[in-house]
C-alpha cells in the first residue's frame, strides 16, 4: 500500500485520523526537525529477525526510547537477533527504510511479523505512524491501529520498554 492507499484503507474502514506532510525523513534525528502537533504520540520503528529468518518482530515505541535487543529477546523468548535488511524489508512488506512501521504490516502477505507497541501509546491514547511513507505522519487512536492489525491477521503485544 502506498499513502494514498493508506489513507483510502483507513476511510473504507472508518478509522478517523489526521495527517502532517513533512519532508523525508529517514531518522528520529531528521523528524526531530519538523513541526508535529503531537509530538508525545510520535512512534519509532525497529524491525528485527531471528538468525533463522522465521521469525519477523516489528518493534514500536516511543520516539525518546530505546529498546534493548537482548533483554527483548530474552523476556521474549526469541532465538538470536538482527535488524531486518532493505531486501527482506522489501520481501517482506515492501517498503524502504525510513517508511516502515506498523500500517506497513498491513502489506504481510503471509502474516510473519509479530508487532509490539510500547503501552505509553496505549494509555496516551494516540500514535504517529509513518503512512508507508517517510513523507508524512499519520495520527490516529491507538486501538484503531491494533485492531486493523490484529483483523488483517498479525499478532500484536502490548509491552512496557
Amino acid at each position: 500500500m502506498d499513502k494514498n492507499e493508506v489513507y483510502a484503507y483507513l476511510n473504507e474502514k472508518e478509522i478517523k485520523y489526521e495527517v502532517t506532510e513533512h519532508k523525508a525523513v529517514y531518522t528520529m534525528e531528521e523528524l526531530r526537525e519538523v513541526e508535529l502537533p503531537y509530538p508525545e504520540a510520535d512512534a519509532k520503528n525497529v524491525f528485527v529477525r531471528d538468525d533463522k529468518k522465521k521469525n519477523y518482530y516489528l518493534i514500536t515505541l516511543k520516539a525518546d526510547k530505546r529498546v534493548d535487543l537482548k533483554r527483548f529477546r530474552q523476556e521474549y523468548k526469541t532465538r538470536p537477533l538482527s535488524f531486518v535488511s532493505e531486501k527482506d524489508l522489501r520481501k517482506i512488506i515492501d517498503l524502504i527504510p525510513g517508511a516502515f512501521g506498523p500500517l506497513g504490516v498491513l502489506s504481510d502477505e503471509e502474516c510473519r511479523v509479530e508487532c509490539f507497541i510500547d503501552e505509553e501509546f496505549v494509555q496516551g491514547g494516540r500514535i504517529g505512524v509513518h503512512p508507508n511513507d517517510n513523507t508524512a505522519t499519520v495520527w490516529l487512536k491507538t486501538e484503531d491501529l491494533i485492531k486493523l492489525i490484529e483483523e488483517h491477521g498479525n499478532k500484536v503485544r502490548i509491552v512496557r520498554f
